[in-house]
C-alpha cells in the first residue's frame, strides 16, 4: 500500500492567503476555490468585486484541475482544437483555463481554480497560492 500527502487545514490556509495577495496585488477582484484530490470543495473565497458567477466557474475549474489530475486548460484547448464533441464529457463544467491541480511527489493532492479575470491571470493566482507551500 501506498503512502499520499493531503492538503491540510494550514496548508489551505496558506495557499487561499496567497493567492489572495496575488489577485489584490494586481487588483483584480476574483473567487478562489480549493478542492482535494476527489474535486470536492475544502475553500472558497469570493473577493470584493468578483462577479457573482465567478463563485460558480472557480470551483468548477478546481473540481476539472483535480479530477483530470491536469490544468483545466487542456480541455479548454482540446474544445477550442475543434473537438467540440468533448463538451458532453459527464461531471466536467470547468474547462476553462484557471483550474490547476496540486501535485506533489507525482501524486495529486488537490487543485486551485480562479475566476473572475482573464484566464491566464486566474491561472497566476492559482500559481501563485501553490508557492505558497512549495509547489
Amino acid at each position: 500500500m501506498k503512502s499520499k500527502a493531503v492538503l491540510e487545514l494550514a496548508d489551505i490556509k496558506l495557499i487561499a492567503a496567497a493567492a489572495e495577495a496575488e489577485a489584490l496585488k494586481n487588483s483584480w477582484a476574483v473567487t478562489i476555490a480549493i478542492v482535494d484530490d476527489g474535486g470536492h470543495l475544502l475553500h472558497l473565497q469570493r473577493l470584493d468585486g468578483a462577479p457573482p458567477v465567478s463563485a460558480h466557474i472557480a470551483p468548477a475549474k478546481a473540481n476539472t484541475a483535480a479530477m483530470g489530475r491536469r490544468e483545466s486548460k487542456v480541455y479548454e484547448d482540446v474544445i477550442n482544437g475543434g473537438r467540440v464533441s468533448f463538451l458532453s464529457a459527464p461531471f466536467i463544467q470547468g474547462m476553462l483555463e484557471g483550474g490547476v491541480p496540486i501535485i506533489k511527489d507525482g501524486q495529486c493532492l488537490g487543485a486551485v481554480g480562479v475566476s473572475g479575470v482573464k484566464s491566464s491571470e486566474d491561472a497566476q493566482i492559482a500559481r501563485a497560492g501553490m508557492a505558497a507551500i512549495g509547489l
